[in-house]
């Protein structure tokens, strides 16, 4: 009898030691020898001492459709895959946010400068006389020349801003 358990026993352990993989054509394969190196870890579903998380039964055709490649099963993901995924979708959310934040933020500075510039120019064309302070500190009228210079730059910022 004490015979008879202890081989139950050695034949129940012998027969948890078993590898299950997928193969190149999405086939479960089944043994005691460890898959061959050119199997993906993803793709072992059993390894002995260890149980490989559950994953989702593959997908089967309808009879009348030909399938160039097998649909292999999605492996589950593990709670730090999902955690990393999670964060890498915000990640990129949040930088989008940024982007679209120094996107608003330039259209505002672009719109302030139009403002300012369409300002100066209505206020050079009017032909009133323009003061300018020098590094001495002396007030000087702005000639001919300079008011030329001036509505030059002026017009170079409206067409840089007012689009």
């Amino acid at each position: 009898m004490t015979l008879l358990v202890a081989f139950t026993c050695l034949a129940s352990a012998t027969a948890n030691a078993q590898w299950q993989w997928l193969d190149q054509n999405g086939r479960k394969v089944f043994s005691d020898q460890p898959p061959p190196s050119d199997i993906p870890a993803r793709n072992v579903l059993k390894a002995p001492g260890k149980m490989a998380p559950v994953t989702a039964a593959p997908a089967i055709a309808p009879a009348n459709t030909v399938s160039a490649t097998p649909a292999l099963p999605t492996p589950a993901l593990s709670k730090l895959d999902q955690e990393l995924q999670t964060r890498r979708a915000k990640a990129q959310a949040d930088a989008l946010a940024t982007v679209k934040a120094d996107e608003q933020a330039n259209m505002n500075a672009k719109a302030a400068n139009c403002e300012t510039a369409r300002k100066n120019q209505a206020t050079m064309e009017s032909g009133v006389r323009i003061s300018l302070t020098n590094d001495q500190g002396e007030r000087q009228i702005m000639d001919d020349a300079a008011r030329a210079d001036a509505q030059k730059k002026i017009r170079t910022v409206i067409e840089a801003n007012c689009k």
